[in-house]
């Protein structure tokens, strides 16, 4: 199989040993034909070359990439719902391949973005599959994902890239030929295999996982391929120093979901990994308008993990994690790490929302006043305006004023409320205002991925095959992310 010479494999994951992981081999699926490729994913790590048999072979029929060791299904625990179990693992899906990036990233105008750059080349990225076939953790599942779902993921991260979130990337979605049975779809359904590309799969629950067997040593180890591989910054043994660095980056990952309007469904200790990006798309819901108490999965019944109370779930999933780490280090350092969440939240929170706002920071005072006034801008508009809508109009502040006061939505901009938001958005500069020149913003609605618009892309694929639809938005995602030009 050709591949790039950028392309140098490092299988670190694979290092640890199979304490960590168990060796497996993928389904033999019936057909494999390719319905989503993601060619610029594709070619950050050195796999634009491949053909589409070559693609197929790689990504369909798991055949392993020069220098990998092949699959290998990781072993972890978690909370769900925050009720231990310990009977997880990679049930329906493995690490396939671990990958450096090798296409630098296009250079931006703002020193903050060129801070991004600088900490993005180089990252070590896996390749890691949904629907690949049973493991030794399938706990009597099938192991294979429908082919509905690996579009809805394939469509989240993709809406959840172009507003900036920190997101895995859908990379390959190849439909697999075989009918299932589900409770929550019309069965008998048609199956996919999903692989995306994200900056690690060690979970909490990984750690969890080793705590719950009272193995230091492993501990010791997870937190030195952490510390080594993922925040390099963090001094050698340092377990308070890595929980801090994973705090940061949660508390990041957690205000990018909020200012985007983000439910992920299900933030179990399995579902957040080490380094901060989000991942295994289920149940997930962007908000319809402002709601605090909106849930995305049915079965949330309690709202544990409804929108606004994301940042408290994230919150507890992080205590576990430092309790895993007390085998290793003293408490009075981990709380310390821990208690740094809330403050770094909110400042993280401020700066997501001057993000989607295309403003610069006035300082915290001025800030969180345009925060405060947004939100509450939102509440009392409610479904008359929505979410996303609100960001779309008034993007770089008073550069979009006339833009905004003309649109569809002009009469829902007045009153007392409407104009506290204005002025504080109206006291913070303009952040690259020539962002409005991209044709984006010469419509009148922005690109938004509400449950009933992902209902009818799938009609078509369901009824007639048709995927042109589907095709069609995942290019005008596209082309709001570069539009958005958020960076990541």
């Amino acid at each position: 199989m050709p591949v790039s010479p950028a392309y140098t494999p490092e299988p670190r994951f694979f290092d640890l040993g199979d304490e960590y992981a168990d060796a497996v081999g993928p389904a033999d699926f019936p057909t494999t034909i390719l319905r989503y490729r993601n060619d610029r994913a594709a070619a950050s790590v050195g796999l634009e070359g491949l053909d589409e048999a070559e693609w197929i072979a790689a990504f369909g029929r798991f055949q392993p990439l020069p220098g990998q060791p092949g699959p290998t299904a990781m072993r972890y625990h978690g909370h769900q719902f925050r009720h231990y179990n310990p009977d997880l693992g990679d049930g329906r899906g493995f690490l396939a391949g671990q990958l450096r990036e090798t296409t630098p990233l296009a250079l931006k105008q703002t020193s903050a973005a060129r801070e991004t750059l600088a900490l993005k080349e180089g990252r070590l990225l896996d390749l890691g599959t949904k629907g690949s076939g049973t493991t030794p953790w399938s706990r009597g599942g099938d192991g294979r994902l429908t082919l509905k779902g690996g579009m809805r993921e394939v469509l989240a991260a993709t809406m959840l890239e172009s507003l900036g979130v920190p997101t895995s990337r859908a990379l390959s979605l190849i439909e697999t030929g075989e009918a299932l049975q589900r409770g929550d779809e019309p069965s008998p359904t048609r199956s996919a295999v999903l692989v995306r590309l994200q900056h690690s799969h060690v979970r909490f629950g990984t750690f969890q996982r080793a705590a719950y067997f009272q193995r230091a040593d492993m501990i010791e180890a997870l937190v030195e391929h952490v510390r080594t591989l993922y925040h390099p910054h963090v001094a050698a043994g340092d377990a308070p120093g890595l929980l801090a660095a994973v705090v940061e980056a949660s508390a990041r990952l957690t205000a990018r979901w909020i200012a985007a309007g983000f439910v992920h469904g299900v933030l179990n200790t399995d579902n957040l990994n080490v380094t901060g990006e989000s991942f295994d798309y289920g149940p997930w819901r962007f908000l319809p308008a402002y709601e605090p108490g909106f849930t995305a999965a049915y079965f949330d019944q309690t709202g544990l993990y409804a929108f606004a109370r994301q940042p408290e779930a994230v919150f507890w999933n992080l205590t576990q994690l430092a309790g895993c780490l007390k085998l290793v280090a003293d408490v009075e350092p981990l709380t310390e790490a821990l208690n740094g969440f809330g403050p770094a939240y909110i400042r993280h929170l401020r700066a997501a929302f001057l993000m989607r706002l295309g403003v610069r920071s006035l300082g915290e005072a001025a800030d969180q006043r345009l925060v405060d006034t947004t939100l509450a801008l939102l509440r009392e508009r409610g479904e008359g305006l929505r979410w996303e809508p609100l960001f779309f109009d008034w993007f770089t502040g008073f550069s979009s004023s006339a833009r905004a006061l003309g649109g569809p939505r002009a009469t829902l901009y007045q009153g007392e409320t409407f104009d506290a938001f204005r002025f504080a958005l109206f006291e913070h500069e303009p952040d690259r205002p020539e962002r409005l020149e991209h044709p984006m913003f010469a419509e009148s609605q922005p690109e938004e991925m509400l449950i009933e618009e992902v209902e009818a892309l799938w009609g078509p694929i369901a009824t007639d095959d048709d995927w042109s639809t589907f095709e069609a938005r995942l290019a005008r995602l596209e082309r709001a992310r570069q539009a958005w030009d958020f960076g990541a």
